[in-house]
């Protein structure tokens, strides 16, 4: 077994554009956790959104889930949460309503550990895009007025830049260090995303205790990212790897940045070469 962890962000980093792995990945990630590597992803999404998506990749590791609002192993086992209570949860409800006149997403957990994902009854066209996708998902439910959950994984408003800005001012001037906030364009909807988090539900703190959990240090520790919200994850890793297509702040940040986009693999041409896997591209 690897004293090494590896741990890659999904969207734009390990996924190609369109949310699929390539054979190559898929064949390159499996060789490499056969052999005894230890690979694992840190995601903002959840844990059934990652099931489905990474159904042909052998995972063992715990997957950072949510921003880092979770860690959960494989087999969907909790083993860190940073929750938002439902007194902080509808303070920022109330504080969006007044300031922009606006309703979130809200993505918590039951009382039986399960995902549910809440949206307002009048969604926003955003919002609307977005919960088209889910179909059918049992998850995803409203009701006639939202309020929060009482374990508030993350709240997530979808907006014009201009609400945005204000949205988060607001924010930081009523509820200051109590919350978390990363913003940031989305890849597949045109709006920006603010996502309120627990101040310890981001993904620097959930790659600290991850660390911990697989009794390894940060300077053993490698990442992949792409975008804002892999800023943390750069904060406690050993190696630091921006995709060509990543964020200029993450780059700056990044120790090595590769010459490949998500869309070429970027990822798994660097593991098949770092790891002497050779592993032929087809």
């Amino acid at each position: 077994m690897s004293k090494e962890l590896i741990l890659s962000d999904l969207d734009l980093t390990l996924l190609h554009t369109d949310l699929s792995l390539s054979d190559f990945t898929v064949e390159v990630w499996n060789e490499a956790v056969n052999r005894g590597y230890r690979l694992s992803i840190a995601t903002a999404r959840s844990y059934t959104g990652v099931s489905k998506l990474l159904d042909r990749l052998t995972l063992k590791e715990p997957l950072i889930l949510l921003d880092g609002a979770l860690i959960m192993t494989i087999d969907g086992k909790i083993v860190y949460e940073a929750t938002l209570n439902a007194k902080i949860g509808n303070r920022v409800l109330d504080i969006a309503n007044k300031t922009i006149s606006s309703a979130p997403l809200i993505v918590g957990l039951d009382d039986n550990n399960y995902e549910q994902f809440l949206y307002p009854p009048k969604p926003n066209i955003f919002q609307q895009e977005l919960i088209d996708s889910f179909h059918n998902d049992r998850r995803v439910i409203t009701n006639s007025k939202l309020k929060a959950m009482d374990r508030n994984l993350k709240i997530v408003f979808m907006e014009s830049e201009k609400n945005s800005q204000r949205l988060q001012e607001a924010l930081i001037s009523e509820l200051g260090d109590t919350i978390e906030i990363k913003a940031s364009k989305d890849p597949y909807i045109n709006c920006c995303f603010i996502t309120i988090l627990h101040p310890n539900g981001d993904k620097s703190k959930a790659l600290k205790k991850l660390e911990e959990f697989e009794h390894t240090t940060a300077k053993d520790t490698v990442v992949f990212g792409d975008s804002y919200n892999d800023l943390g994850l750069f904060e406690f890793a050993g190696t630091k790897i921006a995709v060509a297509n990543a964020i200029k702040e993450l780059k700056e940040s990044a120790d090595i940045v590769l010459p490949y986009t998500n869309d070429e693999d970027a990822v798994a041409k660097y593991l098949n070469e770092y790891l002497k896997l050779n592993i032929s591209e087809g």
